[in-house]
Formats: structure tokens, C-alpha cells, sequence
């Protein structure tokens, strides 16, 4: 007779940290995952990166749609390779990355995720909710931003399983109105044209053209840290090409469909300083019916996409090495970080144009290089166990790993960097500046390019200086139990 082993039933709010989920807790289907990461990236925050593409950094509608299908499309292979590791060792994508990093080295990237996750997406999504409850309500934007915050805080608090079921429910709902908003802002938008109408052309160069590809990627890549933290719950067993097509396709359209919208209503209307999720759902782009819909879907769009951010920051936070004894710690550091990343959004708001767009661009300047890393490690381990390196206790270096992240961070920021703060040395003699703004943006911003393939170069340069142990040969089923991973949970 053959017995079926059924999932342990979960309490209500999600207990414990990052330690491995155990087979008999494995649960779900890869197709989830088309409405895990379709959910979040039904908001105003994607939309703005199409209104930028056009508003602010020049392009044509034509040429703003060949950078943004790019870069989301990079974005997006990715998200579903990263995607597919998580059912193996069970664990989050942040713990995954002591294997390339070492144990101490990993302290890097996840508290970078930490802070970026848990804190500036978690700030810059509430800020365009809370705009889109206050032109709704006419409250002020602080008590908008005090609603937003804590709803979304409490998804991400009770945990995993519920984080799922919200955005199944989520991509069905915003998904017809963003669909009806996307259409109307197409038909309104003067479709061969550029900003507010302007004649369309390269006429902001390829200059314009990088910066808004490698805004894209940084925005359809900025999922990258979190993939595998929701497949470590699928059993060892499930597809990986299902697990990678579905987590690709669901970030892919999404993106591609809100930027689309976003960057036709640029052409529609003119984007300032102003209240931009006021223009964009204003008589010009769409009808004031779906408008308001738009609004509140705008609303629980960024609800949608911030559990995410907060759980997934407080998973980074937990992979740092810090140990908390406390059966609920997850959802203690998730309620924490709603309370910083608050405070955060309040000053944001007084200049969300400038905020969002550096803040895109910072996020792909340390995500690319670290996407290089861990998938040449990926390759250099393939066909061994990584469960021995993912241990607290487990004292692993891997040299190669954090320099390449290293210097693939710093090097090319250096060199290409396009930001208000810094111009890199290389950028700088290209650009032309009139008034105060860039009217030529030079050779753009190839900082995530350049930072991916040094990372991978130096990686791959410095195995055979250092050779970092490979693991032993999997065992037959595929999967080997990682033990030790948060000391916290065994006390």
C-alpha cells in the first residue's frame, strides 16, 4: 500500500526564518508563479518607467519600446533561471548566495538586498500608492502613506503561503484594470511621436537609449534576489523548465505591457514635478471612470509588490548572518522594516521623478555584477551538492566570488555611472547639460552591462588562483536536506 505524505499544516503567520523547508512541507505548482511575479509588477511603479523612458530621457515612443523590451526581457531570463534553483535545496535566493560569496563574503550582497528590498522598493512603491489614495480621497499623501503601510506590512508579516494567495487573486483583478488603462493610454497617445507630443527620432541618442534599457533591467531585474525565495516551498521534483517559463513570462508581460502604458501616455501628456500618477490617470490619457479604477488599482498594486519587497528583505536580513532566537522573527524584522521604510517614502515623496530614477538605476548597478557571479559559480558547481556551503556554521570563503562582486560594482560605477549624485569619468566629457538637465545624455549608462561581464571575467579569472572546493556528486534523487542554515531555529 502506498502512503501519500501530505504538507504539515502552517499556523497562521509564518514561523521561523530562512532555515531549509523540508520535503514534507513542499507544496504548490510552478504555473503559481505567473501570478507571483505578474501581482507586483501591476503598479504605478512599472508605468513609470515607461513615462521616464519618453518624459525624461528622451526617446521616441518607437525607440523607448526597443530599450524597454530589452532590458525587461534580460531581466526576465534571468528572474526564471534563479527561479528554478529554488526547489533543490529549499532554501532562500539570499542564502543560496553563501555558495558564491562564502559565508562571511554573502554578508555583501544580502545586506545590500537588505536594504534595497526591505527599504528603497518597499519606499518607492509606497509612494505611488499613497499618491494614487490621495488623488482619489483627497487626503493628505502622509495619512495615505500611513493606510498603504500598514496593509501591506500585515501581508508580508502573516507570511508565505498567504503572500501567494494574494497574488492570485491580485494579477486577476489589477490585471483587467491595468489592461483597460493600458489600452485607453495607447489610443490617447501620439504613438510615432515623443514627449508630450514632440516630434519622435533618436534624438536623444544611444545615450538615452542605455539609460532607459538599463532602467528596465533594473526594474524587471530587481526581482532577481528574491526568485527562489518563493519556489523553495515546490518539491524537489518539479519542473525546472515549468518553474523558469512561468516566473519568466508573468515578469516579462507584466512589464512590458505597464511600461508600454506608461510611456505612451508620456507622448499624451506632459510629466513634470507634478503628481504623476494624477497625470497619468487624468481626462487626457484615459476616461474618468477607468481613471479611478486605475487609481485604486494603483493602490493595491503597490501593496501587491511591497509584500513582496518586505518579506524578501527581511529574508536578506535574516541570510546576513544575524541571529534572532524567536519563533516569529521573520515577521518581527518584516514589521520593522514597514516602520523605516515609512519614513523613507515621506521624504521621497517631495521628488518622486528624481528618487525613482536613481533609485532604478542604483539597484541595476549592484544586481548585474552580483547576477554574474552567481551564475558562473552556478556553472563552475554544475552537477555537485552546495548544501555542505550553506550552513551558519559553515566557515566557507569563496575569494573568487566576493572580489569579482567587488570590483564588478565598483569599477564600472567609476567608469559609467549616469546619476544627479556622479557621472562616471568616462561618461562625463560625453554628456551636454542646458539649464540645469541633460539634454545629451552621452553614451547613456552602461554600468550594468560592463559590471555583469567584468564580474563574470574576474570570477572565472581568479578559480584557478584560489580553487574553491566544488561539492561532492549529488545523490541520485537530486536532492540533499541543507542542515544548520539558521542556527536560530534549532535552539
Amino acid at each position: 500500500m502506498t502512503t501519500v505524505e501530505t504538507p504539515a499544516k502552517q499556523s497562521f503567520v509564518e514561523p521561523g526564518g530562512i532555515e531549509a523547508i523540508p520535503i514534507a512541507r513542499r507544496h504548490g505548482s510552478p504555473w503559481q508563479l505567473l501570478a507571483t511575479w505578474s501581482a507586483p509588477n501591476l503598479e504605478f511603479a512599472t508605468v513609470y518607467v515607461g513615462v521616464i523612458a519618453v518624459a525624461f530621457f528622451g526617446l521616441g515612443f518607437p525607440q523607448a519600446m526597443v530599450a524597454l523590451i530589452l532590458g525587461n526581457a534580460l531581466g526576465s531570463i534571468t528572474q526564471g533561471v534563479l527561479s528554478a534553483w529554488g526547489p533543490r535545496d529549499g532554501v532562500a535566493q539570499m542564502v543560496l548566495g553563501r555558495v558564491a560569496f562564502g559565508t562571511r563574503g554573502n554578508i555583501l550582497p544580502a545586506g545590500l538586498n537588505t536594504v534595497m528590498a526591505g527599504l528603497g522598493w518597499f519606499a518607492t512603491n509606497s509612494v505611488s500608492g499613497a499618491f494614487a489614495l490621495a488623488t482619489l480621497t483627497t487626503m493628505p499623501v502622509w495619512l495615505a502613506l500611513v493606510i498603504i503601510v500598514v496593509v501591506q506590512v500585515g501581508v508580508a508579516i502573516i507570511g508565505h503561503n498567504f503572500v501567494q494567495l494574494f497574488e492570485r487573486y491580485a494579477t486577476v483583478v489589477l490585471g483587467v484594470v491595468f489592461l483597460l488603462a493600458a489600452v485607453f493610454a495607447l489610443v490617447s497617445g501620439h504613438l510615432g511621436a515623443g514627449a508630450g507630443g514632440a516630434p519622435a527620432g533618436f534624438t536623444a541618442g544611444f545615450g538615452g537609449f542605455s539609460v532607459a534599457m538599463a532602467a528596465a533591467f533594473g526594474y524587471a531585474a530587481g526581482w532577481n534576489p528574491y526568485a527562489a525565495d518563493y519556489t523553495r516551498y515546490l518539491a524537489p521534483t518539479t519542473s525546472r523548465v515549468r518553474i523558469g517559463l512561468a516566473a519568466g513570462i508573468g515578469n516579462f508581460v507584466s512589464c512590458t505591457v505597464l511600461m508600454a502604458a506608461g510611456a505612451a501616455a508620456a507622448t499624451a501628456v506632459s510629466f513634470g514635478k507634478a503628481n504623476p500618477t494624477d497625470l497619468f490617470t487624468s481626462a487626457a490619457v484615459m476616461p474618468v471612470v477607468i481613471g479611478k479604477l486605475t487609481l485604486l488599482a494603483i493602490f493595491f498594486g503597490a501593496i501587491s509588490a511591497n509584500a513582496l519587497n518586505i518579506y524578501s528583505g527581511a529574508m536578506s536580513f535574516l541570510a546576513v548572518g544575524i541571529r534572532i532566537p524567536l519563533t516569529l522573527r521573520r515577521a518581527l524584522v518584516a514589521g520593522a522594516f514597514g516602520v523605516i521604510g515609512f519614513f523613507i517614502a515621506l521624504a521621497a515623496s517631495a521628488d518622486p521623478s528624481g528618487s525613482y530614477e536613481n533609485f532604478l538605476l542604483v539597484i541595476a548597478y549592484w544586481i548585474a555584477p552580483w547576477l554574474g557571479v552567481v551564475l558562473a559559480d552556478r556553472w563552475y558547481r554544475r552537477g555537485t551538492g552546495i548544501a555542505r556551503f550553506l550552513a551558519d556554521d559553515a566557515r566557507y570563503v569563496n575569494w573568487p566570488g566576493f572580489i569579482a562582486l567587488a570590483v564588478g560594482i565598483v569599477v564600472p560605477i567609476w567608469l559609467f555611472a549616469n546619476q544627479t549624485l556622479y557621472t562616471g569619468v568616462l561618461v562625463a566629457p560625453t554628456e551636454r547639460m542646458s539649464g540645469g538637465f541633460v539634454t545629451d545624455y552621452g553614451i547613456g549608462d552602461l554600468t550594468p552591462l560592463v559590471g555583469f561581464v567584468l564580474a563574470v571575467v574576474v570570477y572565472f579569472a581568479l578559480v584557478p588562483v584560489f580553487r574553491p572546493v566544488r561539492g561532492t556528486a549529488l545523490p541520485a534523487s537530486g536532492y540533499e536536506e541543507p542542515v544548520h542554515v539558521d542556527a536560530a531555529s534549532e535552539r
